[in-house]
Protein backbone atom coordinates (compact mmCIF):
# COMPACT_ATOMS: atom_id res chain seq x y z
CA UNK A 1 0.00 0.00 0.00
CA UNK A 2 1.44 3.41 -1.20
CA UNK A 3 1.56 6.38 1.06
CA UNK A 4 -1.29 7.92 -0.05
CA UNK A 5 -3.45 5.31 -0.02
CA UNK A 6 -2.35 4.04 3.84
CA UNK A 7 -3.25 7.98 4.55
CA UNK A 8 -6.60 8.41 2.98
CA UNK A 9 -7.56 4.70 4.70
CA UNK A 10 -6.04 6.00 8.39
CA UNK A 11 -8.36 9.14 7.79
CA UNK A 12 -11.19 7.32 6.76
CA UNK A 13 -11.10 5.16 9.92
CA UNK A 14 -10.47 8.31 12.09
CA UNK A 15 -13.90 9.71 10.16
CA UNK A 16 -15.34 6.26 11.20
CA UNK A 17 -14.52 5.99 14.75
CA UNK A 18 -15.55 9.62 14.92
CA UNK A 19 -19.36 9.15 13.60
CA UNK A 20 -19.94 5.75 16.02
CA UNK A 21 -18.89 7.55 19.13
CA UNK A 22 -21.13 10.56 19.07
CA UNK A 23 -24.58 10.10 20.57
CA UNK A 24 -28.10 9.95 18.73
CA UNK A 25 -29.61 13.43 18.31
CA UNK A 26 -33.30 14.19 18.19
CA UNK A 27 -34.01 16.29 15.98
CA UNK A 28 -38.20 17.22 15.95
CA UNK A 29 -40.28 16.29 18.92
CA UNK A 30 -44.24 17.05 18.86
CA UNK A 31 -46.35 17.27 21.34
CA UNK A 32 -49.81 15.32 20.14
CA UNK A 33 -52.02 14.59 23.49
CA UNK A 34 -51.76 15.61 26.80
CA UNK A 35 -53.50 14.18 30.12
CA UNK A 36 -52.76 14.85 33.72
CA UNK A 37 -49.65 12.99 34.32
CA UNK A 38 -49.42 11.57 31.07
CA UNK A 39 -47.97 13.18 27.65
CA UNK A 40 -47.85 11.38 24.25
CA UNK A 41 -45.02 12.64 21.70
CA UNK A 42 -43.53 12.01 18.60
CA UNK A 43 -40.04 11.79 18.87
CA UNK A 44 -38.41 11.45 15.02
CA UNK A 45 -41.17 10.36 13.81
CA UNK A 46 -41.73 7.70 16.73
CA UNK A 47 -44.81 8.16 19.01
CA UNK A 48 -44.02 7.61 22.75
CA UNK A 49 -46.21 7.81 25.36
CA UNK A 50 -44.65 8.92 29.29
CA UNK A 51 -46.12 9.08 32.27
CA UNK A 52 -45.27 11.59 35.30
CA UNK A 53 -41.58 10.78 36.58
CA UNK A 54 -40.71 8.41 33.60
CA UNK A 55 -37.46 8.68 31.07
CA UNK A 56 -37.82 7.92 27.27
CA UNK A 57 -35.11 5.87 25.44
CA UNK A 58 -34.29 9.19 23.68
CA UNK A 59 -33.25 10.59 27.13
CA UNK A 60 -36.76 12.85 27.71
CA UNK A 61 -38.25 12.81 30.86
CA UNK A 62 -41.78 14.11 31.65
CA UNK A 63 -41.84 16.30 34.82
CA UNK A 64 -45.35 17.16 35.33
CA UNK A 65 -48.35 17.48 32.45
CA UNK A 66 -51.91 18.42 32.69
CA UNK A 67 -54.67 19.06 30.01
CA UNK A 68 -53.11 22.40 28.91
CA UNK A 69 -49.47 22.17 28.89
CA UNK A 70 -46.66 19.75 29.88
CA UNK A 71 -42.80 20.41 31.42
CA UNK A 72 -40.30 18.27 29.87
CA UNK A 73 -36.55 18.08 30.85
CA UNK A 74 -34.25 17.87 27.77
CA UNK A 75 -30.72 17.24 28.43
CA UNK A 76 -31.13 18.44 31.84
CA UNK A 77 -33.50 21.84 30.95
CA UNK A 78 -36.73 21.79 31.92
CA UNK A 79 -39.21 23.93 29.40
CA UNK A 80 -43.17 23.64 28.88
CA UNK A 81 -44.72 22.70 26.13
CA UNK A 82 -48.53 23.16 25.14
CA UNK A 83 -50.93 20.92 22.47
CA UNK A 84 -49.49 20.52 19.12
CA UNK A 85 -45.72 22.48 20.02
CA UNK A 86 -43.49 20.80 17.42
CA UNK A 87 -39.79 21.85 18.09
CA UNK A 88 -36.85 21.14 15.70
CA UNK A 89 -33.83 20.69 17.96
CA UNK A 90 -30.67 20.09 18.04
CA UNK A 91 -30.07 18.11 21.65
CA UNK A 92 -27.68 15.18 21.97
CA UNK A 93 -28.87 12.35 24.41
CA UNK A 94 -26.84 12.44 27.91
CA UNK A 95 -23.91 10.32 28.08
CA UNK A 96 -24.66 6.83 30.26
CA UNK A 97 -23.83 7.03 33.46
CA UNK A 98 -22.95 3.83 35.38
CA UNK A 99 -20.82 2.30 38.32
CA UNK A 100 -19.66 -1.47 38.64
CA UNK A 101 -19.59 -2.96 42.28
CA UNK A 102 -17.83 -6.15 42.97
CA UNK A 103 -19.56 -8.10 45.29
CA UNK A 104 -16.69 -8.91 48.50
CA UNK A 105 -15.49 -12.09 49.79
CA UNK A 106 -18.80 -11.68 52.59
CA UNK A 107 -20.67 -11.50 49.77
CA UNK A 108 -21.19 -7.89 50.04
CA UNK A 109 -21.90 -5.33 47.87
CA UNK A 110 -19.71 -2.13 49.79
CA UNK A 111 -18.06 1.27 48.05
CA UNK A 112 -17.23 4.64 48.53
CA UNK A 113 -19.41 7.29 48.19
CA UNK A 114 -20.43 10.92 49.90
CA UNK A 115 -22.96 11.88 51.53
CA UNK A 116 -23.78 16.01 51.93
CA UNK A 117 -20.53 15.82 50.48
CA UNK A 118 -19.40 14.02 53.33
CA UNK A 119 -17.16 10.33 52.41
CA UNK A 120 -18.71 7.76 53.90
CA UNK A 121 -18.69 3.91 53.10
CA UNK A 122 -21.86 2.22 51.92
CA UNK A 123 -23.52 -1.15 52.13
CA UNK A 124 -25.81 -1.48 48.95
CA UNK A 125 -28.95 -3.24 50.43
CA UNK A 126 -31.78 -3.56 47.51
CA UNK A 127 -33.91 -4.91 51.20
CA UNK A 128 -33.75 -1.58 52.98
CA UNK A 129 -36.57 1.70 51.60
CA UNK A 130 -34.14 4.26 52.80
CA UNK A 131 -30.41 5.72 53.28
CA UNK A 132 -30.27 4.23 56.65
CA UNK A 133 -27.36 5.14 59.09
CA UNK A 134 -26.58 4.76 62.79
CA UNK A 135 -27.11 8.06 65.06
CA UNK A 136 -23.10 7.31 65.52
CA UNK A 137 -22.34 7.94 61.76
CA UNK A 138 -24.93 10.42 61.30
CA UNK A 139 -22.83 12.39 64.08
CA UNK A 140 -19.55 11.98 61.91
CA UNK A 141 -21.77 13.12 58.64
CA UNK A 142 -22.35 16.31 60.56
CA UNK A 143 -26.29 15.32 60.06
CA UNK A 144 -28.12 17.30 62.77
CA UNK A 145 -30.71 14.21 62.70
CA UNK A 146 -32.74 15.92 65.93
CA UNK A 147 -33.29 19.24 64.73
CA UNK A 148 -34.09 18.77 61.01
CA UNK A 149 -35.01 15.22 61.48
CA UNK A 150 -38.84 13.88 62.08
CA UNK A 151 -39.37 10.97 64.87
CA UNK A 152 -40.29 7.57 63.92
CA UNK A 153 -40.25 4.23 64.74
CA UNK A 154 -38.26 1.53 62.75
CA UNK A 155 -37.60 -2.32 62.66
CA UNK A 156 -34.61 -3.45 63.29
CA UNK A 157 -32.98 -7.03 64.18
CA UNK A 158 -32.94 -6.16 67.89
CA UNK A 159 -36.72 -5.07 67.74
CA UNK A 160 -38.24 -1.85 67.35
CA UNK A 161 -35.81 0.89 67.31
CA UNK A 162 -36.21 5.16 67.58
CA UNK A 163 -35.17 6.95 64.54
CA UNK A 164 -35.63 9.74 62.72
CA UNK A 165 -36.32 10.78 59.18
CA UNK A 166 -34.42 13.23 56.90
CA UNK A 167 -33.90 14.38 53.55
CA UNK A 168 -30.64 14.27 52.66
CA UNK A 169 -29.08 16.91 50.51
CA UNK A 170 -26.91 14.64 48.17
CA UNK A 171 -25.99 11.68 47.77
CA UNK A 172 -22.87 10.07 45.54
CA UNK A 173 -21.92 6.92 44.46
CA UNK A 174 -19.21 7.67 42.11
CA UNK A 175 -20.68 9.57 39.04
CA UNK A 176 -24.34 9.38 40.23
CA UNK A 177 -25.31 12.07 42.25
CA UNK A 178 -28.96 11.84 43.36
CA UNK A 179 -30.51 15.20 45.35
CA UNK A 180 -33.19 15.30 48.42
CA UNK A 181 -32.75 11.55 48.81
CA UNK A 182 -34.87 10.35 51.96
CA UNK A 183 -32.92 9.26 54.65
CA UNK A 184 -33.24 7.51 58.10
CA UNK A 185 -31.25 7.70 61.29
CA UNK A 186 -31.68 5.35 63.59
CA UNK A 187 -30.53 5.63 67.33
CA UNK A 188 -27.08 3.86 68.46
CA UNK A 189 -24.21 2.33 66.44
CA UNK A 190 -26.47 0.24 64.45
CA UNK A 191 -26.21 -0.71 61.02
CA UNK A 192 -22.73 -0.78 61.34
CA UNK A 193 -22.63 0.42 57.79
CA UNK A 194 -24.54 3.06 55.69
CA UNK A 195 -27.10 1.56 54.03
CA UNK A 196 -28.17 2.86 50.50
CA UNK A 197 -31.49 1.44 49.98
CA UNK A 198 -34.21 2.23 47.33
CA UNK A 199 -34.73 5.89 48.12
CA UNK A 200 -31.70 6.25 45.77
CA UNK A 201 -31.82 2.95 43.71
CA UNK A 202 -35.24 3.55 42.82
CA UNK A 203 -33.94 6.27 40.59
CA UNK A 204 -31.10 3.64 38.96
CA UNK A 205 -31.48 0.56 36.80
CA UNK A 206 -29.28 -1.94 38.68
CA UNK A 207 -28.70 -5.16 37.30
CA UNK A 208 -26.64 -7.99 38.76
CA UNK A 209 -24.40 -10.22 36.30
CA UNK A 210 -21.97 -12.53 38.37
CA UNK A 211 -20.28 -11.25 40.98
CA UNK A 212 -20.86 -7.51 40.03
CA UNK A 213 -23.72 -5.17 40.36
CA UNK A 214 -24.40 -2.60 37.19
CA UNK A 215 -25.75 0.57 38.83
CA UNK A 216 -27.05 3.09 35.51
CA UNK A 217 -28.19 6.41 35.91
CA UNK A 218 -32.05 6.81 34.37
CA UNK A 219 -32.71 10.09 32.38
Amino acid sequence: MNLSKLLLFVLMSIYLSYSIAQPEAIQQLEIQALMPGMVVLKVDGERTTLKKGQASHQGLKLISSDTSSAVIEIDGEQKSYTMGTTVSTSFTQREKISEQVIIDSYGMFRAHGSINNHSVKFLIDTGATNVAMSAKDARKLGIQYRLDGTPVKTHTASGIANAWAIELKTVQLGQLKERNVQGIVIDGDYPRHVLLGMAFLNRMKVEKEGNKMIITKKY
